[in-house]
């Protein structure tokens, strides 16, 4: 527990980083965006988790994904940088795409509480 609860503090610190310095550097929209993105992702997660008309598969596929993300141990350990994060951000990413084309566009619209431009943005790496 001590192990994943060091984990969640890792990453937020790094992404706090990010974020001031993407402010720092005159970047405040993204800033603001990546602010919310991690939050947004969370709550839309949880939404299709409990949405009866996600058919189950995706429902599997996000349950395994949020246990990998929230598990100390990765295939990258998340203390090498860049590399350490971005395996999380991989498994994220398939996992989302699969969702989207399993479940109605219009159910993932739903779930968002974010900028619908995000969710935009999002849907379009997924799909990439």
């Amino acid at each position: 527990m001590n192990g994943l609860l060091a984990a969640v503090a890792v990453i937020f610190v790094v992404w706090l980083a990010l974020i001031v310095a993407l402010v720092l550097f005159g970047k405040r929209g993204v800033a603001r965006e990546l602010a919310s993105l991690v939050p947004n992702l969370t709550r839309l997660f949880a939404g299709l988790l409990r949405d009866p008309r996600v058919p189950r598969r995706a429902k599997i596929v996000l349950g395994c994904t949020a246990l990998y993300l929230a598990f100390p141990i990765d295939l990258i350990p998340d203390f090498v940088p860049i590399a350490g994060q971005l395996d999380d951000a991989i498994v994220a990413a398939f996992a989302l795409r699969y969702v989207i084309g399993t479940t109605p566009r219009e159910i993932v619209a739903e779930h968002w509480h974010g900028d619908p431009d995000t969710l935009r943005r999002v849907l379009a790496l997924a799909r990439a």
